[in-house]
Parts: C-alpha cells; sequence; structure tokens
C-alpha cells in the first residue's frame, strides 16, 4: 500500500522564519575595506581615510613620488573574564592596507598627517615640477 502525502513549498519557505538561530563561533571577520576620500587643490593633495578602532602608532604612510601607500594594524587583546564565553565576534584583527597614486609627484619633507577620531588626514603638498632651462650657446 503506498501512502501519498500532499506537500506545501510555503512551508519551506517559512520554516525558521520566526526563529532567528543563535551561531556559536562561526567563520572569521571579514578584512575591511579602507575606505579613502581624496581631493586636490592647486598646491596639495588632502587625503581623509576612516580607519575606526586602531591607534594611532600602528598607522603607516609610506610616500614614493605619486605613489601613497596607507597600511594599519588592529591587534587583539583576548580578555576572557571565568566563566564567560564569547557567543560571536564580529570585529576584525589584523591588517588592512591601501595604495594609490597622485597625479603629481608629493614633496614628502612638507607632508603632514593627523589622526583624530579614527580618521587619518593627509596634507600631501604637490612636489614643484622642475622648470625647463635654456641652454645658452657659445
Amino acid at each position: 500500500m503506498s501512502t501519498i502525502s500532499r506537500r506545501d513549498p510555503l512551508d519551506d519557505f517559512f520554516r525558521g522564519f520566526l526563529v532567528r538561530p543563535v551561531e556559536y563561533g562561526g567563520a572569521p571577520a571579514e578584512a575591511p575595506q579602507m575606505r579613502v576620500d581624496v581631493k586636490e587643490a592647486d598646491d596639495a593633495f588632502q587625503v581623509h581615510a576612516e580607519l575606526p578602532g586602531i591607534r594611532k602608532e600602528d598607522i603607516h604612510v609610506h610616500i614614493d613620488g605619486p605613489v601613497v601607500s596607507i597600511s594599519a594594524e588592529r591587534k587583539q587583546e583576548k580578555e576572557v573574564k571565568e566563566g564567560e564565553r564569547v557567543l560571536r565576534t564580529e570585529r576584525y584583527f589584523g591588517q588592512v592596507s591601501r595604495s594609490f597614486q597622485l597625479g603629481q609627484d608629493v614633496d614628502e619633507g612638507r607632508a603632514s598627517a593627523r589622526f583624530t577620531d579614527g580618521v587619518l588626514e593627509l596634507t600631501l603638498p604637490k612636489k614643484a615640477a622642475p622648470q625647463a632651462k635654456r641652454l645658452v650657446i657659445d
């Protein structure tokens, strides 16, 4: 004797809809992207990079002609109290970096950086273009 059962496709759709499962552990957090704004004035470039939760000692800026590289590291401080267990961690710990090329060489000697409220502000003066020199023939 065969049994025929009728299956409603909406049962699968709504199954677990009202119940939110709790994940324990899980995959490590994905590395966040460093958000950067670059503005150009007549004499300098202004760069704003978002680096929330990172100490200024862990930020490094390297300038090589028109190429600017920013790298930062967020170190994980593990503080587990007795009787406590971690259910979920979504914060990222590790390194992030970003490099970009500007339209003109940067004068590294006059460049400045400031870090306030998780935002790195770079002022990158443009290097003076070499003047063409006319040679006098003797």
